[in-house]
C-alpha cells in the first residue's frame, strides 16, 4: 500500500477543487492506497498537509488549474496534472503518479577525507541576511578544510540549489535560517539548525558546533534514493510554470473576488439610489458611496490585479509590481482587460529574463528582488505599454466593444450559441474558462450581455441533468438519481462542474446534449438583450434589483435551455436495460 499526498486547486476554488479531491480519495481507496488531499480554495486551504504527511509520502500529486507552490515538495517525486483527469479518471492519475517514482539507487559511498557539508540559508525578506549567512558558512567551512555548498532561499527563489547528489553525499547539513525551511529532503542526515546571525557572526564556530551537536533527522538514510526525484520535480515545476493557460487562470482567480465584490456593490447602489445614482447630484448618499466603492475602487483594481498575478505566476514576487503597474497603465490608456493580459505576460517574462541574465556579486544580490527587477521590469513594461502595446490593444478592445454593443438579431444569437456551447463543452475546463474569462473581462468595458449569456449557459447542464434524472429514471443509475438533488443545487449556484460525474460516465451522449441546451440558453439571453453586472452567484444574485436586465426573458432562457437539455438527454441516452441487453447479445 502506497502513501500519497495531493493538492487540488482551481481558479474559482470551488467545485473543481473539491471534486478533484473526492475523485482522488475514492480512487485511492479503491486501489487500497492511503491518501491525504489538501484543497486550496476560495475559502482558504483545507486539510493542510503537515511536514510529517509530506515526509511519509511516497509521491505527491498536484491536480490544479492554477499555480501551486511546490517548494515544500522539493525532495519528493511530484506528479502534476489538471483537475479534470483527477475528477474523471482518478485511478489512472494515481497509477501514473506511482509509476513516476524512480527506482532507488545504491547507497552513496561514505565521505572520504574531510567533511562534505551542505546547507540552506533564509531570512524573512530573503535579501541581505540570506546571502551574508551563506558567505559566512562557506568561508567558515573552507577555513576548517571542509567542502561546502550552500543553497540560498531568497525573494527571487532558490539559488545554488542543492541537488539529490549533493544531499546524498553530504556528511552534515546546516540550516541557518530565520524562517521555516522544509527539511524533509534531508531525512536520515545529520542536521543542525541555527539562525542567520550565528552564521554571519562566526561561520567557523557554527560549523564546529554543528559537527558535535547535529542530530539525525527523521527517517533512515537512503543514500541517493532521492536522485531522480528532485530532478523530476524541478522539471515538472518548470514545465507547469511555462503554461500560458495556467498563468492566465492564476490571474483570473485573483481577479474574480474584485469583480464579484465590485459588481454586487454597484448593483446594491442602483437598488438604493436608482440607475443614475452615480451622478454628482447624489453625492454623499449611501447609494452614491456604494457605487464609488464598487466602481471606482473594486473595478479599478480588476485589471491591475489580473496583470499582477499573471506576472506573479510567471516570475514570482518580483513580477507583481511591474505587472500591476502595467495593468494600471492598460486601464489608463483604455486597453482594458486585453491590455491587462498583455501587460501581465510581458511583465512576467521580462522579469524572469532579467532575473536569469543579470549577474551580480553575492554582496549585491539582495538588491535584485527589491530594486533592480521591479525598477527595470516596470520601466520596460511601462514603455512598451505606452509606446507599443497600449494603443493597438485599446483600438482592438474598442472595436470589440462597439461590435458587442451593436449586436442584434442573428449576430447576437450566434455569439450566444458560441459562448453557451463553450460553457458546456468541458464544464470547468480550458474551453469553459476561456468563455468565462472573456465575459468577465468585458465587464470592465461596461459590456454585460456576454456575462449574462455565460452564466445562463453555465447553469443549464447541472439543471438539465438533474431534471432528466428525475423524469427518465431508466436512463440513470441509482447513484446518479440520488445525486440529482445536489446537482440541481450546484446548477442554480452556477457551478457547471456539477454535471461532470454524469458526463464522465457517458461523454459521447451526455456532452452533446448539454451543449445543445446551453447554446440555446446563451442564444436566447443574447437575443433578448439581457445584461448581467455580477460575474457569479447563479440564481441567488438575480433578485438583486438592477443586477440583471430583462429578468423575465433571462429566466426563460435558463428554463428553456434546461428543458432542451433534458429532452436531448432523453433521445441521446439509452435506457440502462437496453445497454445490458445489447451487451448480452454481443457476448
Amino acid at each position: 500500500m502506497a502513501k500519497l499526498v495531493a493538492v487540488t486547486a482551481c481558479p474559482t476554488g470551488i467545485a473543481h477543487t473539491f471534486m478533484a479531491a473526492e475523485g482522488l480519495e475514492q480512487a485511492a481507496k479503491a486501489l487500497n492506497h492511503a491518501i491525504q488531499v489538501e484543497t486550496q480554495g476560495s475559502a482558504g486551504t483545507r486539510n493542510t498537509l503537515s511536514d510529517e504527511d509530506i515526509a511519509a509520502a511516497d509521491v505527491v500529486i498536484i491536480a490544479a488549474d492554477t499555480r501551486v507552490d511546490t517548494t515544500r515538495f522539493a525532495a519528493k517525486p511530484l506528479y502534476e496534472t489538471t483537475t479534470e483527469p483527477a475528477i474523471r479518471t482518478g485511478a489512472a492519475v494515481i497509477e501514473a503518479a506511482l509509476a513516476s517514482i524512480p527506482t532507488p539507487a545504491a547507497p552513496a559511498a561514505p565521505a572520504a577525507a574531510g567533511l562534505k557539508i551542505v546547507g540552506i540559508t533564509s531570512c524573512p525578506t530573503g535579501i541581505a541576511h540570506t546571502f551574508m549567512a551563506a558567505e559566512g558558512l562557506e568561508q567558515g567551512a573552507k577555513s576548517l578544510g571542509h567542502a561546502v555548498k550552500i543553497e540560498t532561499q531568497g525573494s527571487v527563489g532558490a539559488k545554488n540549489t542543492l541537488t539529490a547528489e549533493d544531499i546524498a553525499a553530504a556528511d552534515l547539513v546546516i540550516i541557518a535560517a530565520d524562517t521555516q525551511v522544509d527539511k524533509s529532503r534531508f531525512a536520515g542526515k545529520r542536521l543542525y539548525e541555527a539562525s542567520t546571525k550565528a552564521a554571519i557572526h562566526d561561520g567557523a564556530e557554527l560549523v564546529r558546533k554543528a559537527m558535535t551537536e547535529a542530530k539525525v533527522t527523521g527517517g533512515v538514510a537512503s543514500g541517493a534514493s532521492y536522485d531522480d526525484q528532485v530532478k523530476q520535480a524541478k522539471a515538472q515545476q518548470a514545465a507547469a510554470r511555462t503554461g500560458a493557460y495556467k498563468h492566465l487562470m492564476t490571474g483570473v482567480s485573483y481577479m474574480i473576488p474584485f469583480v464579484v465584490a465590485g459588481g454586487l456593490l454597484i448593483a446594491f447602489s442602483f437598488a438604493i439610489g436608482g440607475i443614475n445614482v452615480f451622478q454628482d447630484a447624489n453625492q454623499g448618499t449611501l447609494g452614491w458611496t456604494l457605487f464609488q466603492i464598487g466602481a471606482k475602487a473594486g473595478f479599478t483594481l480588476m485589471v491591475p490585479i489580473l496583470a499582477g498575478f499573471i506576472a506573479y505566476s510567471i516570475a514570482d514576487r518580483p513580477g507583481i509590481a511591474p505587472g500591476m503597474i502595467g495593468g494600471m497603465i492598460a486601464s489608463t490608456v483604455g486597453s482594458g482587460f486585453l491590455g491587462g493580459i498583455a501587460a501581465g505576460f510581458i511583465a512576467g517574462y521580462v522579469v524572469q529574463l532579467l532575473s536569469d541574465h543579470i549577474p551580480l556579486p553575492r554582496t549585491l544580490a539582495g538588491l535584485k528582488p527589491v530594486l533592480i527587477l521591479p525598477l527595470l521590469g516596470t520601466l520596460i513594461v511601462g514603455l512598451l505599454m505606452y509606446y507599443v502595446v497600449g494603443e493597438p490593444v485599446a483600438a482592438a478592445l474598442a472595436a470589440i466593444t462597439a461590435w458587442l454593443k451593436g449586436l442584434q438579431g442573428s449576430n447576437a444569437v450566434f455569439l450566444g450559441l458560441l459562448l453557451g456551447s463553450m460553457m458546456a463543452f468541458d464544464m470547468g475546463g480550458p474551453v469553459n474558462k476561456a468563455a468565462y474569462a472573456f465575459a468577465t473581462g468585458l465587464i470592465t468595458s461596461q459590456v454585460y450581455a456576454p456575462m449574462a449569456a455565460v452564466m445562463a449557459a453555465g447553469m443549464v447542464p447541472p439543471l438539465g441533468l438533474a431534471l432528466a434524472a428525475f423524469l427518465f429514471k431508466n436512463r440513470f443509475s441509482l447513484d446518479e438519481r440520488e445525486a440529482a438533488g445536489a446537482t440541481a443545487v450546484l446548477g442554480i449556484s452556477f457551478i457547471t462542474e456539477g454535471a461532470i460525474p454524469y458526463a464522465a460516465k457517458d461523454p459521447l451522449r451526455v456532452i452533446p446534449a448539454l451543449m445543445i441546451g446551453s447554446a440555446v440558453a446563451g442564444a436566447i439571453s443574447m437575443a433578448a438583450g439581457c445584461e448581467l453586472r455580477v460575474p457569479h452567484g447563479g440564481a441567488f444574485v438575480l433578485w438583486i434589483p438592477n443586477a440583471v436586465t430583462h429578468l423575465a426573458p433571462y429566466l426563460a432562457a435558463i428554463v428553456i435551455g434546461t428543458l432542451v437539455t433534458t429532452i436531448a438527454l432523453f433521445f441521446f441516452k439509452r435506457p440502462l436495460g437496453a445497454k445490458v441487453t445489447a451487451q448480452a447479445s454481443n457476448a
